[in-house]
């Protein structure tokens, strides 16, 4: 895993300019804490920051390649690919010779084969920047589901990109400038594709291709969800289920360095971490190794609410018991107050957070993992792969006419603290959000003859794999990458992901419970406590010193001469303090609590990111 940049110029000769790429690369040194490095060429300047997981000695890059005696070919990669042995292979029988181990010369000899082509053989989480010095052309590419992230900023004369945000922004020909539009997508969670927020610049979207030349960029893509008939019956298709869950994680145990796994005591991590045990038990090795979070004093304090109905500690002991060399780390709810943890995660972020302090405690479970390790599993998406949330099964979040899950937030206090603060209205975010509501609609795949109840079915399911499950993807792959540490992400296989969005979604739920493929799938590797377990998201401090922290803070803000003001008036922000504290998150992103610690790291973004807010309305 590692973090990528680079800049192509047709009228500079970017040899001279290695300055402002050394700045670039600069940016990505945590993504990528082991290696560094950088090639140049008239038009082109690639950079690399290396996290070593796989051939740690001949994977340094960029990398380059020569066909024919042509001009070299050079990639800048970020990512896995779990099937490169048996491209490798197949390269090789057409001819292919490898100076390493790497995947990053199999993805580059598979361009040299296949040409564009190339990116529909790949299985994995990528990102990368080809320089074709052939036709002096550059191509982006980005994997299915958008596990690792890649930006560009189309130039006068060519294109600036990079794995983050501040990767770009480090140039000094570019000023990070937000627009209403940005502010709306930070605050409506509608994770528009191809939306990077700041003015300028874009995101390559998932299983997308960019290709840069003299002529312009064009964008195209390789791969889309896409509708079919699902001729498999319930036995088969459990079956089916359990087959691509262990080709999956089997492929995705391949690591040169510590593997571990992230356990919740939920189904899901559950489940990778099973298999994650049976793989490497069949391969002769150690037991999987898995971390866990809780707040000190947790237990004794939960108290069950709409949102959490049990703490995770007694479910994570269960899962633990046979199969796994645990440890459970506990952070002082302390440590989530301090300035340099929410400086970190917003720099990781390039934005203020969405769920506050559980970005934060994220961030300091990684920091502890990564001293222990370098790969993680994760049970990330599988909820929105599965149907796992409440909103999934609620009628009414189902039959309304917007994102479904901003129902819950809202029945939770939803609008109200935006509209508080003054956001809702100024930033018109019901319009907005009705405006990429019918745009995510519009993309759906139509399965002819399927019932109107599986229709709309798949129209939600649509909508959490294409949009909301971009957002916790981001929210991990940044935070993790922070502290150098690659998660991977089973349930987001392009084979799972297509198999089961097309299975019927009476199927899905065939026992009246949510994620009942997923529970048939996996039911003889777990405790049956934890597979019938409801869904419990990740954990939210519940010491309400954290919240009376947060609001002594935001005070400071609506006293003081923050930036924040021009977006919130001062009345607003007293409005908000004066509502009943201990809330504890339950409303998500639009608690008031969740908009106090937007607020807050608004003010921290705005100031200390030098961020340009433009062309307000209202």
């Amino acid at each position: 895993m590692c973090g990528i940049t680079g800049w192509v110029s047709y009228s500079r000769d970017l040899r001279q300019h290695g300055a402002e790429l050394e700045a670039m690369v600069a940016t990505m040194a945590c993504r990528g804490p082991d290696a560094g490095g950088t090639w140049r060429d008239r038009h082109a300047a690639l950079g690399h920051r290396r996290l070593a997981i796989i051939d740690l000695e001949g994977g340094r890059q960029p990398m380059t390649a020569e066909e024919s005696g042509h001009s070299p070919t050079v990639i800048s990669y970020s990512g896995e690919v779990y099937n490169f042995r048996e491209l490798r292979a197949e390269l090789r029988r057409r001819g292919h010779r490898f100076r390493t181990a790497s995947d990053t010369e199999v993805v580059l000899r598979a361009y040299l084969e296949w040409g564009d082509a190339f990116a529909e053989r790949l299985n994995g989480m990528f990102a990368f920047a080809i320089w074709d010095a052939r036709t002096e052309e550059l191509v982006l590419v980005r994997d299915r589901m958008g596990v690792k992230p890649l930006f560009y900023y189309p130039t006068g004369d060519g294109v600036l990109f990079g794995s983050e945000h501040k990767a770009i922004t480090a140039h000094p020909e570019v000023r990070a400038r937000v627009d209403p539009d940005g502010l709306r997508e930070i605050f409506a969670l509608t994770m528009t594709p191809e939306h990077a927020v700041q003015q300028g610049m874009y995101e390559v979207r998932p299983g997308g291709l960019v290709r840069i030349s003299r002529r312009g960029v064009r964008t195209s893509r390789y791969w889309s969800l896409e509708s079919h008939p699902h001729e498999d019956d319930l036995d088969t298709t459990v079956r089916t289920v359990r087959d691509l869950l262990e080709d999956t994680v089997s492929r995705q145990l391949v690591s040169d360095v510590p593997l571990c796994s992230l356990l919740s005591g939920g189904l899901d991590s559950s489940a990778v971490t099973a298999l994650a045990a049976r793989g490497l038990a069949r391969e002769g090795g150690e037991r999987v190794r898995t971390f866990s979070v809780d707040f000190a004093g947790h237990s004794e304090r939960f108290r069950p609410n709409a949102v959490w109905e049990s703490p995770d500690s007694p479910y994570v002991d269960e899962a633990v018991r046979h199969s796994a060399d645990h440890e459970n780390i506990i952070l002082d709810n302390a440590e989530l107050l301090r300035p340099d943890v929410r400086r970190a995660v917003l720099r990781a972020l390039d934005l203020p957070t969405v769920t506050g302090d559980m970005e934060y405690s994220l961030y300091l479970l990684f920091q502890a993992i990564r001293s222990r390790s370098t790969v993680a599993l994760s049970g990330e998406s599988a909820d929105e792969l599965f149907g796992g949330y409440s909103h999934f099964h609620d009628p009414e979040a189902v039959r309304s006419p917007t994102f479904p899950w901003h129902l819950p937030f809202e029945r939770a206090g939803g609008q109200g603290a935006l509209r508080t603060a003054g956001l809702w209205d100024r930033l018109d975010l019901g319009g907005y959000i009705e405006q990429r509501y019918k745009e995510a609609l519009a993309e759906v795949p139509v399965l002819e003859g399927e019932s109107p109840e599986e229709a709309r079915m798949r129209e939600i399911s649509y909508l959490h794999l294409t949009r909301f499950v971009t957002f916790l993807l981001d929210r991990k792959d940044r935070i993790s990458m922070a502290v150098g540490l690659e998660v991977r992400v089973p349930f987001c296989d392009h084979r799972l992901v297509e198999y089961v969005f097309n299975t019927p979604w009476a199927m899905k739920t065939f026992d009246g419970r949510e994620k009942s493929l997923l529970r048939a799938a996996t039911e003889d590797l777990l405790p049956r406590s934890i597979s019938q377990r409801k869904k419990s998201p990740y954990p939210s401090t519940q010491d309400l010193r954290y919240e009376a922290s947060l609001r002594e803070r935001v005070a400071a803000i609506a006293e003081g001469d923050s930036p924040v003001l021009d977006l919130v008036d001062r009345r607003g922000i007293r409005d908000l303090l004066e509502r009943p504290s201990g809330t504890y998150a339950i409303g998500g992103p639009y608690s008031a609590r969740a908009v106090l610690e937007r607020l807050l790291d608004l003010d921290i973004w705005l100031r200390e990111g030098d961020v340009e807010l433009i062309a307000q309305s209202g």
